[in-house]
């Protein structure tokens, strides 16, 4: 485990208007994913942008623990030399992912199109997570998960097969975890590897190995969902990265700017991508003044400045079709909601109970300690809004960064502080939450 084992306590109260232009770290997703394939690939990738939070840190040395030569060379700088498709070494010690369920199961993937073993492991909250969804799919391409905690969790060994067999396989869920990982392993793999979704999910797998020279299509399957289809064996080649800024972390002083009176704050380069601005599109249906400009892209993946203003927000229905676009984002979405004027229902939850922690479950503590009216109903939360939230509750984290940095997002407009007993994950996506909160006049203490 790399963060600390020292509870750090954390109280977040209201300041007044939050002003000033930040850019928030680089998307974790773009990160983990341009480390791994720039280790399944011939020759040097260069990243900038690179996420430096304790997840992302913990997939580079996975991938130098597998053959890749990796090193940071300057703030947010990093050099990867790759070991091609099907390269990776046999690990001399267990893979540890810390908190980080992104990593762990997209090189669950990757290992499982080489001839090696390795075993995965993560800290106390991995370890309760599920990973049979991950190794399920994998196993029909000839890996084996041949020592693995009962429920199908950490720590696991997994030896990657050493003649792997494309597939044909339809996700029981919306995952990009999932996706990426049979996709990942389908690299090894003769011949063609599909992955039919019925909900289409985040699509950054995709773009970024056809930004690495890869054979791959994706087209509409039925309403929502999209059929990916893989040419296996491909030579991959270095290539250089431009790490957006991740919405998923901008999502916390977007939603503190619009609580707090007065806010005019501006967000440089953050990521657009459509599969992942859910959160932004209910926000401006709620009444959000959120506006976009220096619209530009890289690698496929779309970015912009976005200026973001104090806004009445009123309650909105957000229908379940869009889970899969914000699934990271409701936590902060039902502090917007609480502010409010309205009843904001979410729908389609199901995802949230098996994240870092039960998120649907802690969502609901969180506000139910600050005198918010909510309730899960099945999948669905439902959030009271009366415009203000008195506050004053102490928030328990379950080892979660998100409901940390959520909690104190709501202390920044309440009427009395809000408390969180431990601020210490925050360090695994978003190292600089804190001092960057303040510099836009947030009153942590």
């Amino acid at each position: 485990m790399t963060h600390s084992d020292q509870p750090r306590p954390l109280q977040s109260r209201a300041s007044g208007a939050l002003t000033g232009k930040v850019r928030v770290p680089g998307d974790k997703s773009i990160s983990h994913r341009s480390l791994i394939l720039g280790a399944l690939s011939v020759g040097e990738t260069r990243i900038t942008g690179l996420l430096e939070g304790e997840d992302v840190l913990n997939t580079a040395k996975s991938m130098q623990a597998l053959g890749a030569a990796v090193e940071r060379t300057g703030d947010f700088a990093w050099r990867v030399r790759g070991v091609g498709v099907a390269g990776f070494a046999q690990p001399k010690a267990p893979l540890d992912f810390g908190n980080s369920g992104t990593g762990c199961r997209l090189v669950m993937g990757a290992v499982a199109g080489c001839p090696i073993s390795a075993v995965f492991d993560g800290d106390t909250s991995l370890r309760t997570r599920p990973m049979r969804r991950i190794f399920d799919p994998l196993e029909k391409m000839g890996a084996k998960v041949i020592a693995v905690v009962e429920g199908g969790k950490l720590p696991l060994t997994l030896q990657g097969a050493r003649d792997p067999l494309p597939i044909t396989y339809k996700t029981p869920v919306a995952s990009a975890q999932i996706k990426s990982a049979v996709l990942l392993a389908g690299l090894a793999a003769p011949g063609t590897t599909t992955v039919i979704e019925s909900e289409a999910s985040r699509d950054h797998t995709e773009l970024m190995l056809k930004h690495f020279g890869a054979d791959i299509t994706s087209v509409m399957e039925g309403q929502h969902g999209r059929r990916i289809t893989l040419v296996g064996q491909p030579e991959l080649h270095g290539a250089a990265v431009v790490v957006p800024a991740d919405p998923s972390s901008a999502a916390f002083p977007v939603v503190a700017a619009l609580i707090a009176e007065g806010s005019d704050v501006v967000l440089s380069d953050v990521m657009t991508n459509p599969l992942r601005t859910g959160l932004f599109t209910t926000l401006r249906e709620m009444g959000g003044a959120i506006e976009e400009s220096e619209v530009r892209g890289d690698a496929g993946e779309p970015m912009a400045s976005l200026r973001v203003r104090a806004s009445k927000l009123r309650g909105v229905e957000v229908p379940p079709e869009r889970a899969p676009s914000m699934i990271d984002e409701y936590l902060v979405l039902a502090v917007a909601a609480s502010f409010a004027e309205g009843t904001t229902i979410m729908r389609g939850l199901h995802e949230l109970r098996v994240k870092e922690s039960d998120r649907l479950a802690a969502t609901a503590d969180m506000l139910r300690v600050n005198g918010v009216k909510v309730e899960i109903s099945g999948d669905d939360l439902i959030v009271e809004g009366r415009g203000h939230v008195p506050g004053g509750g102490l928030v328990a984290t379950h080892m979660d960064h998100r409901i940390a940095m959520s909690a104190l997002v709501m202390g920044c407009a309440s009427d009395q502080p809000v408390k969180v007993d431990d601020t210490a994950f925050i360090a695994t996506s978003f190292p600089d939450f804190i001092p960057m909160m303040r510099s836009l006049g947030a009153d942590f203490s």
